[in-house]
């Protein structure tokens, strides 16, 4: 009889661990909100740094504020997600093209894509439009940037 009852509480415990361990690696509902946030600070960075004393020209200034809009967006959505904001992910990868405004644009348009997945929170999903539209601005204001290098003005 003992046996019994410690086999059916091992197997309850077990069903209650389960689901909770196969979680853990999960950050919230939206781990995409994780990378989206890491990809926009990396693109900022790209942005913001640049190499000698140069100052940072009006579209790439553009491009920073529209990038900090998107961050705020972001982390009220994950917040309301019940998603760790604390928690920084790892970029979701290296850029291969050289140059600073090339790597800043991919990690734009990763962390678009890691923000494009459907929303059931009403308040979030508007939070994730002005998000995604902030970015897809951030995106336009980088490839000016490009351009005007190319052009070396």
């Amino acid at each position: 009889m003992k046996k019994t009852i410690l086999v059916s509480t091992a197997f309850a415990l077990l069903a209650a661990v389960v689901p909770l361990t196969s979680r853990a690696d999960v950050p919230g509902d939206h781990p995409g909100y994780l990378h989206a946030l890491s990809d926009l600070r990396a693109a900022r960075w790209m942005i913001n740094h640049r190499p000698g004393d140069y100052a940072i020209a009006r579209h790439e200034g553009e491009a920073i504020q529209k990038i900090d809009a998107a961050i705020s967006d972001i982390r009220q959505a994950a917040i309301d997600d019940g998603t760790n904001v604390d928690d920084h992910m790892p970029l979701d990868e290296r850029p291969d093209r050289p140059g600073r405004l090339h790597a800043a644009a991919d990690f734009l348009r990763h962390a678009h894509d890691d923000i494009a997945h459907e929303e059931d929170n009403h308040f979030a999903h508007g939070l994730q439009h002005r998000a995604s539209a902030d970015i897809d601005q951030a995106m336009r204001q980088v490839d000016m940037s490009i351009k005007d290098a190319s052009r070396g003005t």
